[in-house]
């Protein structure tokens, strides 16, 4: 793929979508728009040091397109609002179904190949499985109004007949992602982020208790998944959308984790491993607030990722915690 290519990367402020940007850098693209909302002090360390032609407020991006005619070879649509506990659906609607609309149209009427993300939240309590097959969406019950609104631009997507979908491309459902450039996220940091600095504040770990007879405290599974694995499988999916591999078949929804579910006593036990310390781990009730929405098992089913050809392996939890706790977080640096 020509590295002069033009990408718009939405969300190039926040974790994921600075790591793609760095991740892009350091693969020799430089020509790339970077769309958010800029003005959040707390994110600037995120993209201070990454190369771009221009940043553009998210609310201006249309209407600068449209006033600087540029050929854009791609787009990673990483933006949306990630908050799970806003239970505002209006805010979550707004950014992460109708923008995605007006990225998806933009795309369609300049013959663009686009990457989105979607989420495993959209899976809900996982009652009909972690696989990423086009039938089940119209049946998926997530649990909160951020997965809510994730599933509805799934769908959305997915009954747009060809004429009007963009020249090629995948949504992408992230399980849990961690690693560099959360500094800024708060509650809705990975629990990597938080055991951290709780080990380095109080030389223990809280996770929280079970409320499901089902799991032991601390038993509770995620599929857990290095950020580097994630821009490695979009970055791949670029250069096969780009380098006229990737055909309409393969157009749809992808899951993107491991593969292997792991426990939140597995997480935090390796974060103690990296950094030489015995484990001390408490446990506290759930927040009432989340509660009744806590998923206490998610896996992704990767079959439909291998069969569209991609062959890298994925960092092992141990192999990924220690990546991020030593390259990282104990020098409080970015990506």
């Amino acid at each position: 793929m020509d590295r002069n290519s033009v990408i718009i990367v939405t969300g190039a402020a926040g974790f994921i979508g600075s790591y793609t940007v760095g991740y892009l850098n350091r693969e020799g693209y430089r020509n790339i728009i970077a769309v958010d909302d800029f003005t959040e002090e707390q994110k600037k360390a995120n993209y201070a040091d990454k190369e771009m032609v221009v940043q553009v407020h998210r609310d201006e991006l249309f209407v600068w397109l449209e006033q600087n005619p540029v050929k854009v070879e791609f787009v990673l649509h990483l933006g949306a609002r990630t908050d799970t506990t806003e239970f505002d659906y209006s805010i979550h609607e707004k950014l992460n179904v109708e923008y995605s609309k007006k990225m998806w149209a933009y795309c369609a009427q300049n013959h663009i190949s686009l990457v989105y993300a979607s989420s495993a939240a959209t899976y809900g309590s996982g009652e009909l499985g972690y696989k990423d097959e086009h039938a089940l969406v119209d049946k998926l019950k997530p649990l909160n109004p951020y997965g809510v609104s994730k599933n509805e631009f799934d769908k959305w997507a997915l009954k747009q007949p060809r004429e009007k979908q963009p020249r090629f491309w995948a949504g992408l459902k992230f399980f849990n992602v961690y690693g560099p450039n959360e500094y800024h996220k708060g509650r809705m940091a990975s629990v990597v982020f938080h055991a951290f600095n709780q080990i380095k504040d109080t030389g223990q770990v809280k996770l929280f208790r079970s409320h499901d007879p089902r799991y032991k405290d601390g038993e509770q599974l995620r599929d857990f998944i290095y950020v580097d694995d994630v821009i490695k499988i979009m970055f791949w999916m670029m250069n096969e959308m780009l380098g006229g591999r990737w055909t309409k078949t393969k157009n749809g929804i992808y899951n993107v984790g491991t593969g292997k579910a792991r426990t939140f006593k597995d997480l935090v036990t390796a974060i103690f491993s990296s950094q030489d310390i015995d484990p001390v781990i408490k446990y506290i009730d759930t927040p009432e607030d989340i509660r009744d929405k806590y998923q206490y098992f998610t896996e992704a089913d990767m079959s439909k990722l291998s069969e569209a050809g991609y062959t890298e392996e994925f960092l092992s939890l141990e192999e990924g915690v220690a990546a991020y706790v030593k390259n990282f977080l104990l020098q409080h640096k970015y990506y």
